[in-house]
């Protein structure tokens, strides 16, 4: 099975707080909240991802912006459904455009335009 580049988790959790310009508890407790998900080692170290990345970032921009925890969660998920919507969309659009064909018009008159 190919993993997605993008979601291999591979830094750290004191280098992803340090990417990110913030704290390491910070991290832990957007986990406990379930905004994100990181990767774990066998050991159990968590492993964060670009995904995870753009996530604390976009949490940053939400936190910023007044929005608590709770809200930020459900904006989070809001965003992801609407992205898969949207991916469905597009790939329903996709397939309903290959299926329909441009197809002669059996009932269509071939004379030409009615004689005056």
């Amino acid at each position: 099975m190919v993993q997605d580049p993008q979601a291999r988790g591979v830094y750290a959790i004191s280098v992803a707080a340090e990417l990110v310009g913030t704290g390491q508890q910070n991290l832990r407790l957007y986990e406990r909240k379930g905004l994100l998900e990181p990767g774990c080692t066998e050991g159990g170290t968590r492993r964060y991802s670009e995904e995870d990345l753009v996530t604390l970032r976009r949490i940053a921009e939400l936190l910023a912006q007044g929005l608590n925890l709770s809200g930020i969660s459900l904006v989070l998920s809001l965003e992801t459904e609407n992205t898969a919507l949207k991916n469905e969309l597009t790939h329903h659009r996709a397939r309903t455009s290959t299926q329909r064909r441009p197809r002669a018009d059996t009932n269509a008159d071939t004379r030409g335009p009615p004689q005056t």
